[in-house]
């Protein structure tokens, strides 16, 4: 996936999220902290835990996402960012 800015808050109910940074910094913002993910990093997202992805200084992050394929990227959340079809690669 590839990140600009900030994404959305949300959480997934039922999945753990891991992802692995590839090109660039991303900066996980919690409710209680922000952990910055330098290229070559993981991090893992506990299910039921809030988060919002995001880059700064108009940064485009390259990320590798580890979840199941059911996994609504936004969570709950609906908005514009909201994707319903995933492209296999």
């Amino acid at each position: 996936a590839k990140l600009k800015g900030e994404f959305v808050w949300h959480s997934h109910e039922n999945e753990d999220e891991l992802l692995q940074v590839i090109k660039g910094t991303l900066y996980m913002q919690f409710r209680d902290r922000t952990e910055v993910v330098k290229e070559g990093e993981l991090i893992v997202v506990p299910k039921g835990v809030e988060h919002n992805p995001m880059t700064k200084n108009d940064e485009e992050v390259h990320v590798l996402l580890f979840e199941k394929s059911t996994t609504a990227h936004t969570g709950n959340v609906k908005n514009e960012k909201t994707q319903t079809h995933y492209p296999k690669i």
